[in-house]
């Protein structure tokens, strides 16, 4: 009832601003049902963007330089990705059409930040951000002989520079363990990251459970949250089928988040003990911490076959799956056996494979209707390069979630009965509330259809929006349809279902400070900080029952 009455305030207050008659706008939707979930604002509307902002959202008549008919569709804002890898041409084109408006890599994310952000300015249609990654400063500690470019980002890191860290044999950033030494060094780094913008610590630990201590892993924590930064990661043991260690790489992290007060977010949620995971963080939100995971639509996922996890005392001894029935090729565009799996992987260790789970098909309904678990593709890059603006959607070859995440959630809410609104949440506003709540002011001024806030903006028909990517070759990459318009800061990125090469997109970023928040972790300080030495003994909790502390005196 008080969201029913906040919807209904908010459009007579709306109405009670009417447009001046000389007003005109820079761009103008008209007709829309404008939906908002943070103030539940559902109405037919019309809207006038200036200055790549929302400058009104009014029932009057208003008029600009463009315009756009939004009849039977709806307006609201832009869907944002936590979990962001399509990093070339060919896959930003597919992911605007999908409703995208910023794309974010919080999982693998970049080394040398700074120059990461640079080679995105001025160049990319969407906004764009990312995390200090884990994985690329401990090839910068454990793998010395690596040669680093001026940045790298998920193509480099789990493609070349995977196989170069592991080429003589040690695996340094995935198998190695840090002692102090290591450990300050990687955190100098991240550090480093920190002063020049990155959104937080971005992990795929899953992928080195070997080489990082739980330790590291607190540490690493830690130092994110000294600046109010969130951690986001790939967990331990994602994947793994059994209890109790499938949800302990959760756990670990959630831990380390409540020890801390820090921002934390589980990917890719949607697995085997996702429904343990969930209660954890719902509690935990209910005590007011900042914590909140997300999943995409799918019942297979998708990662280079050269992950650990993949070792057949791994695939077949733990996981108890056969490559045959559930390791499928893009490429070669056929399942594989064992043999043929390790003669790809000995061939070509970048490849991008794709898994089935067939449990995912049970749990999806659940995910579509869980709070605060955000939609977040896991979009993965074409490999066909940076300039492939142009390539036609055939040429994508991975899994269908670059392509289609966004409209599969609409439409299977759609058949599910799922109110639009939550829908909604989860695509844009849960992702920008969390995550503008650990500072980030670009956050806080989008993910809602108000006035004021950046004009990144998606229209769609709820009626017939749709994916149309699927896993066979030729069809992995076809883009969504019932999406004719998104609006990135102001400008038409999607105009009547085409993609323009308008490059929009802005820095999701923090500002660049000059200190840091680095301290080097000792022994001697630690002892210092943690022992008896330090601890005044009182008597808290010691008193009888019933014995004030004045009368015990």
């Amino acid at each position: 009832m008080n969201k029913l009455i906040f919807s209904l305030c908010a459009t007579v207050l709306l109405a009670a601003v009417p447009a001046k008659a000389q007003d005109t706008y820079d761009l103008v939707i008209l007709n829309g049902r404008v939906m908002d979930p943070e103030t539940m604002l559902d109405d037919r509307l019309n809207v006038g963007i200036r200055d790549g902002r929302i400058a009104i959202i009014t029932p009057s008549d208003i008029s600009g330089d463009q315009t756009i008919d939004a009849t039977d569709h709806v307006v609201t804002a832009g869907f944002i990705d936590t979990h962001f890898h399509a990093l070339d041409g060919l896959s930003l084109k597919m992911a605007a059409l999908d409703g995208v408006t910023t794309g974010m890599d919080l999982e693998v994310g970049a080394i040398k930040v700074d120059a990461w952000y640079a080679a995105k300015q001025d160049a990319w249609p969407l906004n764009y951000g990312t995390g200090i990654s884990h994985e690329g400063v401990r090839m910068q500690v454990h793998d010395p002989e690596i040669e680093l470019p001026d940045w790298a980002d998920t193509p480099l890191l789990v493609g070349k520079l995977r196989a170069d860290g592991c080429a003589d044999g040690v695996c340094g950033w995935s198998d190695t363990r840090s002692d102090l030494d290591h450990l300050n060094q990687i955190l100098a780094l991240m550090d480093e990251a920190y002063k020049q913008g990155a959104l937080g610590f971005a992990s795929t630990v899953g992928y080195m459970t070997g080489g990082v201590t739980t330790f590291e892993m607190y540490k690493a924590q830690e130092l994110a949250a000294r600046y109010g930064r969130l951690s986001a990661a790939h967990v331990r043991f994602h994947t793994n089928p059994v209890t109790p260690e499938a949800p302990l790489g959760t756990s670990e992290m959630l831990a380390n988040a409540l020890a801390l007060d820090a921002p934390l977010l589980v990917m890719h949620n949607n697995d085997y003990g996702w429904w343990e995971n969930e209660e954890k963080l719902q509690k935990a939100r209910d005590e007011g911490y900042n914590v909140w995971s997300e999943y995409y639509p799918y019942t297979a996922g998708s990662t280079s076959i050269s992950a650990e996890f993949f070792n057949p005392e791994s695939f077949k001894g733990v996981l108890g799956l056969e490559y045959k029935d559930t390791m499928y090729d893009p490429i070669a565009d056929k399942f594989l056996s064992e043999d043929e799996f390790l003669k790809t992987r000995a061939e070509d260790p970048s490849r991008i494979v794709v898994v089935f789970n067939k449990d995912r098909t049970k749990w999806l309904p659940y995910w579509l209707r869980m709070p605060h678990m955000t939609v977040a593709s896991d979009a993965i890059y074409s490999g066909k390069g940076v300039d492939s603006w142009d390539l036609p959607f055939s040429d994508y070859l991975g899994h269908p979630r670059t392509a289609g995440s966004r409209a599969k959630v609409l439409r299977l809410g759609r058949e599910e009965g799922v109110p639009l609104m939550f829908t909604l949440a989860q695509l844009s506003y849960w992702a920008a509330k969390h995550l503008g709540d650990t500072g980030i002011v670009a956050m806080q001024e989008r993910g809602r259809m108000q006035q004021g806030m950046v004009a990144d903006i998606a229209i769609f028909n709820p009626a017939t929006v749709t994916d149309n990517a699927t896993y066979k070759l030729g069809e992995q990459g076809l883009p969504s349809s019932g999406i004719p318009y998104v609006i990135v800061n102001g400008q038409l990125v999607v105009n009547e279902s085409e993609f323009q090469k308008v490059w929009a997109g802005q820095p999701i970023r923090f500002p660049v400070r000059e200190t840091g928040q680095f301290k080097p972790v000792t022994e001697q300080v630690w002892v210092q900080n943690f022992s008896i030495s330090t601890i005044t003994i009182d008597d808290s909790g010691a008193r009888p029952a019933g014995v004030s502390a004045e009368a015990k005196q």
